[in-house]
């Protein structure tokens, strides 16, 4: 189709228009995603989760046993023992955590009573949640092995964070909030609520991720994670390239080991909450290398523990509102 003059002259004038519109609000929207700490109170929080292993009772109780219905990310982790009152099994497969669609079916289990009023003075009832005894083990070489370090530690880790800034009586030029929230599994509703409620202008998040040597890891598509190599520094839609920039050159100074990696959507974490929650904030994922994740067995290294503590923290010191993390100037 042939324009005649008037018609491109028109069409020139409508997208003069739109621009004069549309991009005062563009600029504002990118500003207000890196904006400058200009808040009468600056707030970087570290956050964290703090979900675990569970299953809940979904039927009346039988005689011996009773029915689990086990959590929506969970591994198929064990199978009823042969007799009553007999531990269970634990039976490790390829997570269903990267594998969509893959059902998650109740299953009985024994527990030992020898009729119904006796499971209820247990106080099992519809609802009623189990989970795996606590605890964990040292290997050899650094590892360390347990149920539900995904993320245990890292409500550690965040709190090693605030006892350092303690003992060695650090004064931040802002103010730090360090949150271990829950429900990141079913949707990411703790740190939801966190990010609106703070309302932080920084935010660094710590979880895990797949140690990709694990067996029936995809290593081309989680890319190249270790445990024991240092923490991993996320690139994604959800990650501040600026800030992630920035802890990098932390890292570097520091000389503090560290991993890096790519996602092409949503991190699967809580910084997908709060890099989208108000007007924006600029956020980081720090994850620590995990083996065998959403199992009674999940495998860590002490080194990669120990820097991704010193990481959060050496970037809490250099970090001042005036750090620039604005993409325009």
């Amino acid at each position: 189709m042939k324009l005649d003059t008037t018609q491109l002259i028109f069409y020139i004038l409508g997208f003069l228009a739109f621009l004069y519109l549309a991009l005062p609000h563009i600029v504002e929207s990118y500003e207000s995603y890196a904006r400058p700490w200009d808040t009468a109170e600056d707030k970087i929080t570290v956050k964290t989760v703090d979900d675990g292993l569970e299953h809940m009772t979904n039927r009346d109780v039988d005689v011996k046993q009773t029915h689990f219905k086990q959590s929506p990310d969970m591994w198929e982790l064990f199978e009823a023992a042969s007799e009553p009152a007999k531990a269970t099994l634990v039976l490790p497969s390829e997570p269903k955590k990267i594998l969509p669609g893959v059902p998650t079916p109740s299953k009985p289990v024994p527990i030992g009573p020898s009729n119904k009023k006796e499971v209820e003075q247990l106080g099992i009832h519809i609802g009623a949640v189990a989970t795996y005894e606590e605890g964990y083990d040292e290997l050899a070489h650094g590892f360390i092995i347990g149920r539900a370090f995904d993320n245990r530690v890292g409500g550690f880790m965040i709190a090693e964070v605030a006892r350092l800034l303690k003992e060695n009586k650090k004064k931040l030029p802002y103010s730090l909030y360090i949150v271990n929230a829950v429900q990141e599994e079913i949707g990411l509703r703790g740190a939801e609520m966190i990010a609106r409620r703070i309302k932080p202008d920084v935010a660094i998040i710590t979880d895990v991720t797949h140690d990709s040597t694990t067996p029936m890891i995809n290593k081309i598509i989680e890319g190249e994670c270790k445990c024991g190599k240092g923490p991993s520094l996320c690139y994604g839609p959800a990650v501040h390239n600026k800030l992630l920039d920035f802890v990098q050159e932390v890292g570097n100074k520091t000389k503090i080991p560290f991993q890096l990696r790519a996602i092409s959507r949503s991190t699967g974490t809580d910084t997908d909450s709060f890099a989208y929650a108000n007007d924006g904030c600029p956020s980081v994922l720090i994850s620590i290398p995990l083996r065998y994740m959403h199992t009674t067995v999940e495998m860590i290294h002490k080194d990669d523990v120990e820097n991704t503590v010193k990481l959060m923290y050496e970037s809490l010191l250099a970090l001042t509102p005036k750090t620039n993390l604005s993409y325009f100037k």
